[in-house]
C-alpha cells in the first residue's frame, strides 16, 4: 500500500518535468515531507480549461485532495480509506473504474515510506507473547533522485448540501494506483536491510516511467483492453530503500530531516 510519502518539489520544477502548460500560483502548496491521508497534493493531468470554450485538453498542474470520493457517493466519508487503488482490479471496481476511463493523473513524489518490523518482535509473536511490535520506518525513492510519478486516478464529487457558489460545493479528490512490490534487488541496499521492496511490504504505489506518461494522461484513451499494459511495473532496480528516524511516524512532524538517512535502524537489526 501507499499511505505515506514525501513531495517538496516545487511548482515550477514540477512545470518543467512534465512539461505543465496551465498552473494557478495561488493553488502552490509548501513541501511536504510526510504526505498524509486528506491532505492536498500535487496532481498532473490533461483536461480541457474549465470555460475556456476549447476542449483539447491541456496539461495541468492541480491540487487535490487524498482520498477519492466517487461522483455518486451520497457523502464524502470514507475517503482517508480510498487513498489506494489495486491496478489488478482498478478497471472494475464501481469505485475507480468511471476515473480509470477518463480521469488518470500522475501524482509527484520525492518517494514513499512503508514500515518493517523486527525479525525480533517477529519471533516474539510467532513464540505467543504478546508484545507490540517496533516498526522501523523506510523511504523508497528512484536511485537516480528523479521525480517518483505514481499513477494516480481523481474524481470530482459535488456537496449537494451547499449552493452552487459556495467555495467548497465541489471537491477534486484523488488515489494512488498500487502494484505488487517489486522482488528484484533495490538499486542501493543497507547493510542488514531489506535486499529488495518485497520484503519491506507486499505492495508498492505504481511508478510510471517517462515513456508512459503522455499515454496515461491522454483523456481521449478511455478502453481498458487499452490502458491496463500502461500498469505493467517498471523495470526492477530502479529504486533504493533506506531507514529513516521513526519521528515520521507522527503526521505531525514535518521536515526534510525526516528524510536523513540512518545509518541503521533506530533499535537494533531488522533482518
Amino acid at each position: 500500500m501507499c499511505g505515506r510519502y514525501a513531495a517538496s518539489r516545487g511548482p515550477e520544477d514540477l512545470a518543467g518535468i512534465f512539461e505543465i502548460d496551465k498552473w494557478e500560483p495561488e493553488e502552490t502548496l509548501e513541501p511536504d515531507y510526510n504526505v498524509a491521508p486528506t491532505k492536498e497534493v500535487y496532481a498532473v493531468l490533461d483536461r480541457p480549461l474549465k470555460d475556456a470554450g476549447d476542449p483539447a485538453p491541456v496539461r495541468q498542474l492541480r491540487k487535490l485532495k487524498w482520498g477519492l470520493v466517487p461522483s455518486w457517493a451520497k457523502t464524502p466519508e470514507g475517503a482517508a480509506r480510498m487513498i489506494n487503488a489495486r491496478a489488478e482490479t482498478v478497471h472494475e471496481k464501481p469505485s475507480y473504474r468511471r476515473a480509470f476511463a477518463t480521469r488518470r493523473c500522475i501524482l509527484p513524489a520525492d518517494g514513499y515510506y512503508e514500515w518493517v518490523t523486527g525479525k525480533q518482535e517477529r519471533d516474539l509473536e510467532v513464540e505467543g507473547r504478546r508484545k507490540r511490535p517496533r516498526k522501523q520506518p523506510y523511504f523508497v525513492t528512484p536511485a537516480d533522485g528523479s521525480v517518483f510519478a505514481m499513477a494516480g486516478l481523481y474524481e470530482f464529487w459535488r456537496d449537494r448540501t451547499l449552493p452552487d457558489d459556495h467555495p467548497l460545493a465541489w471537491w477534486a479528490t484523488c488515489s494512488v494506483i498500487t502494484t505488487e512490490a517489486e522482488t528484484a534487488p533495490l538499486a542501493a541496499a543497507p547493510e542488514d536491510g531489506p535486499r529488495s521492496l518485497a520484503e519491506i511490504h507486499p505492495r508498492m504505489p505504481l511508478m510510471l516511467t517517462p515513456d508512459r506518461w503522455d499515454a496515461w494522461l491522454d483523456p481521449a484513451r478511455t478502453d481498458p483492453d487499452d490502458l491496463m499494459p500502461l500498469l505493467a511495473p517498471p523495470p526492477g532496480g530502479l529504486m533504493r530503500a533506506y531507514p529513516v528516524t521513526t519521528a515520521v511516524s507522527n503526521v505531525r512532524n514535518n521536515g526534510p530531516e525526516l528524510l536523513k538517512e540512518l545509518e541503521g535502524p533506530v533499535e537494533g537489526t531488522l533482518f
